[in-house]
């Protein structure tokens, strides 16, 4: 049995392995797909872009982990019983259940390895994959001046090149504009040719040009008394522009610790309680200030207002008798008290009601992000119960359809993972917005899904012919015979 066992798992272990990094590569050529206009382009020094796709292979367990696990255990079954090595171990007396045993057990190591990972590591990739890839969105495209384009992209500079050399060094109807001053284009460089190359320490690009001129608008205080027009001619000049701003700028990582993906089980546990206690703090607030302006508005409509403010009044308030008729207290006052307490208690319930309005929206935005935090806080054991549900899926349906290889696996798997991808994306989306509860949102899919796992198990473990076309016809010709038997015993 020992044997047995290690024979499994050896197989196992291979096809898993390999099938982890090719989903892995995936997810990272997907990343790469969708943000490639951010790499290509900046002259991004090899060191950022394996950085950048290391902490992205590194986010993509979560995803990568459950579907390699089902995909290796299927293929792997699959094959154990197209060579008809489940059939020989049925005949030594071997049950399906013992030959999953060691699988199953490396399932639980996985799905306990998962949860570490899950809540220690991911955060921290997540906060390090954000924060480089934000800084790499910002960085700008590398120094590339193309004919016919005004560029931009040096700092307080516009440069125009109207033709460039075969070798990308000589350049021809030069004109540099020099905005430093902050004046508009009173600055302008104008040259027949010229060369640019960059400096030796690569931080500079040098441009010499020959037969041109210096065009200056002198100005006083007021951009408006302009003094006369300056022109300088030169036959060389040279110029020097600083590529600093062309370089990585790497943020701080503190800026992104709030987001609940950057956190693990304590640091969201922390900030759910503080969000809350926030949230109760400020309904409290709320409550007691509106009560506060009722009782205000309550005792203004109890006492006479002044007088001139009374007389003050537009004639379309006090003329305005209709609540007069359906409140008899007002009726005790004159025209113009009335037409001062109708309008003031018009403006109160408008203003009344944008406060409510406005609070309405803050504590709407504020239950969403309590309820990502409660998202986060759930998903951080997702991955480790879908690691189980999937081998009660794969091992199971593997034993089942016999067959290995990366043809009909890879096609259930994919299947089976894409359902539990969609049902956990919409129900995750729904419980956010207060839709769904959260528990049953987080955990829909799972809950979904495990029966599914247990019914193929109890097939598997049964020898039940599941794929078997002939059973499944004569399972529904005796369900059609059951009922033209119940209706011709109903009839008579």
């Amino acid at each position: 049995m020992k044997k047995l066992y290690q024979y499994i798992t050896k197989s196992f272990l291979g096809t898993f392995v390999l099938t982890f990094f090719i989903v892995v590569f995936i997810w990272v050529m997907q990343f790469v797909w969708l943000y490639v206009d951010d790499l290509v382009g900046k002259g991004l020094e090899l060191k950022i872009i394996a950085e950048l796709l290391f902490y992205t292979s590194i986010t993509a367990i979560p995803m990568s982990l459950p579907l390699a696990l089902l995909l290796a255990l299927l293929m792997c079954f699959g094959n154990l019983g197209e060579h008809y090595e489940l059939v020989a171990m049925k005949a030594s007396g071997i049950s399906i259940w013992k030959s999953m045993r060691p699988l199953f057990h490396f399932s639980l190591i996985i799905s306990i390895l998962a949860f570490f990972i899950s809540n220690s590591l991911i955060p921290i990739a997540t906060l390090k994959w954000r924060t480089l890839l934000t800084d790499v969105q910002r960085q700008k495209l590398a120094f590339n001046i193309k004919e016919g384009v005004f560029y931009k992209d040096i700092d307080n500079y516009v440069i125009y090149v109207e033709k460039k050399g075969k070798d990308g060094s000589h350049i021809y109807g030069v004109k540099i504009y020099d905005h430093t001053d902050l004046e508009g284009n009173t600055k302008i460089i104008s040259a027949d040719s010229g060369m640019m190359m960059m400096s030796p320490n690569q931080r500079n690009i040098i441009f010499t040009l020959y037969n041109g001129y210096n065009y200056t608008d002198l100005t006083t205080e007021n951009y408006k008394d302009k003094r006369p027009f300056e022109r300088m001619s030169f036959k060389q000049e040279q110029i020097k522009f600083s590529l600093a701003s062309f370089d990585l700028t790497r943020s701080n990582e503190d800026m992104y610790k709030s987001y609940q993906q950057m956190m693990n089980i304590r640091q969201l546990s922390a900030s759910l309680d503080s969000l809350e206690r926030r949230q109760n703090d400020k309904q409290k607030i709320f409550s007691k200030s509106f009560s506060r302006r009722w009782t205000n508005y309550y005792s203004l409509h109890t006492e006479v207002p002044p007088k001139d403010i009374v007389n003050s009044l537009p004639d379309s308030i006090v003329a305005d008798t209709s609540i007069t008729l359906s409140w008899p207290l007002l009726a005790q006052f004159d025209e113009k008290t009335r037409g001062f307490i109708i309008g003031t208690a018009i403006g109160t319930a408008q203003n009344a009601k944008e406060n409510v309005a406005f609070n309405k929206l803050d504590l709407s935005s504020q239950n969403e992000n309590i309820n990502k935090h409660k998202k986060e806080w759930h998903k951080k054991f997702t991955l480790s119960i879908a690691c189980i549900i999937f081998f009660f899926i794969g091992a199971p349906l593997g034993s089942i359809i016999r067959k290995g290889g990366l043809g009909l696996p890879v096609v259930i798997s994919v299947v089976f993972f894409i359902i539990y991808h969609l049902i956990s994306t919409i129900a995750e989306r729904m419980a956010v917005f207060g839709d769904l509860n959260m528990f049953l949102g987080v955990w829909l899919s799972s809950l979904v899904l495990l029966p599914v796992g247990l019914f193929f198990t109890f097939k598997a473990t049964t020898d039940a012919a599941l794929f078997d076309g002939d059973s499944w016809k004569k399972f529904f010709q005796r369900l059609l015979k059951k009922r033209s038997k119940t209706k011709v015993g109903i009839h008579t």
